[in-house]
């Protein structure tokens, strides 16, 4: 004999009246339970699993000088929000953070109003569009068509020409929408506190590029903002497993962080150096510019490479849309320029050791110590130095840089030189107890 139990939800279970059925009876419950909890962990890992991100499948320019047509295609609506920059004269366009499914040589070259453009990610869950401008505009009509049938949804920009007072009056109404690239690139953090009372030297390592700048590409595509990444994280490991320092680095994934931002971090951490890493690309002389580079900061560059370098690297936040007129401006005062002239010679000194540790180790260029106006070196309160692994543009140079033994050899030369430069400075801290 047996008996039907019919649950809440509608589920029915048969349960024989016979011998055995209470232990039947306990397995059928225990099966059903299995299957509820089952469900509730299928249900709270689908809850906590993270949104899939927005995808951009296609984009293209089309039109004149009169009118312009920029279109995304994308896998769904998002909601962007449009601006526009002047010095130069640049259109941004912010979405949430998206994948960006496009062919490497994407924005390499433009049409009518827009000369090129790039893309990528500009902030944590924030990707950005900028377009170079061939002069004023104004957007005349921007919406999104739903996808339909085997057709992507799409984002559509038209622009036209305008006035130099239009656009002018474009870029200010749009200011307010705009993200301000200081306060979402790099966010205060536990991981960007400075420790209080410490013991050890505090060393700021800093990748260039990230997120939507990508910097140079190597001849072969290497990318210069993944190469240095890379290298500051082993460079860090190597650092930390000395067990002398605390080391930090300004990112730590592929994120934008403007120049003012990276100098900020050096001084609000207190940083005892600050080592920007970098693998530029140079225009001319490419067959020459070959092997690692130390740069200090000079209001006069030391050559004509050292200059070309600096106002490329100094174009960053030109690349990715920062506002530059809300840069802080030089703070003219007489501790300051005692304690800037102070830090350069501090950072002298170590570039020079750097030079020396390098030379038994890796190829140099010739005049391996130079100097220039690089903007990410003017803390005026942490000795600075800028550290070109080697030359994109040269292709034995782009083969080192993606060699492990070489960079090896790079990170266990520029940890020899840390060691000396903090020696003395060590060597008191442990004289000091025994005192």
């Amino acid at each position: 004999m047996a008996e039907i139990i019919e649950f809440k939800d509608g589920m029915k279970l048969q349960v024989d009246q016979g011998p055995g059925s209470v232990l039947r009876l306990a397995t059928s419950f225990a099966v059903v339970l299995s299957i509820c909890v089952a469900a509730f962990a299928g249900l709270t890992c689908a809850a906590s699993a993270e949104p899939e991100k927005a995808r951009v499948t296609g984009a293209r320019v089309a039109g004149d000088e009169a009118r312009t047509r920029f279109v995304l295609d994308m896998d769904r609506q998002v909601t962007p929000t449009i601006s526009g920059l002047a010095n130069p004269a640049r259109l941004i366009i912010d979405l949430p953070e998206v994948t960006f499914s496009l062919p490497a040589d994407s924005g390499e070259s433009g049409r009518g109003v827009v000369t090129d453009w790039r893309f990528g990610l500009f902030a944590v869950g924030r990707s950005r569009v900028v377009m170079d401008l061939t002069g004023p505009v104004k957007v005349d009509k921007t919406f999104f068509l739903p996808a339909v049938d085997d057709q992507p949804a799409r984002l559509v920009v038209d622009l036209v020409s305008a006035t130099a007072d239009e656009f002018d009056t474009f870029v200010e109404t749009s200011r307010p929408k705009r993200v301000v690239a200081g306060s979402d690139s790099a966010p205060k953090s536990d991981r960007l506190t400075a420790p209080k009372n410490r013991d050890k030297p505090l060393i700021v390592l800093d990748p260039g590029h990230g997120g939507i700048d990508t910097g140079a590409t190597g001849v072969h595509g290497t990318l210069e903002k993944a190469i240095v990444l890379d290298f500051a994280q082993l460079l860090k490991e190597k650092l930390d497993e000395s067990g002398l320092y605390n080391v930090q680095l300004t990112r730590d994934d592929d994120t934008f962080i403007p120049l003012g931002r990276r100098v900020e971090i050096g001084h609000e951490l207190e940083a005892d150096l600050f080592v920007s890493i970098h693998a530029d690309s140079v225009r001319r002389g490419q067959k020459l510019a070959r092997g690692a580079t130390v740069y200090t900061i000079s209001d006069r560059a030391s050559d004509q490479l050292a200059e070309d370098l600096a106002q490329s690297e100094n174009m960053s936040d030109v690349i990715a849309g920062v506002d530059l007129t809300e840069e802080p401006t030089e703070v003219t005062d007489i501790l300051i320029d005692l304690a800037r002239r102070e830090t350069r010679s501090f950072s002298v000194y170590f570039a020079r050791s750097l030079v020396d540790e390098l030379k038994s180790a890796v190829r140099l260029i010739n005049n391996p110590h130079r100097s220039a106006g690089f903007r990410v070196l003017k803390a005026h309160d942490v000795p600075s130095v800028l550290v070109e692994l080697g030359y994109l543009s040269n292709e034995h140079d782009e083969k080192l840089l993606i060699s492990d033994e070489w960079r090896e050899r790079m990170a266990n030369a520029m940890t020899e030189a840390v060691h000396g430069f903090f020696r003395p400075r060590l060597a008191r801290q442990q004289a000091a107890p025994s005192q």
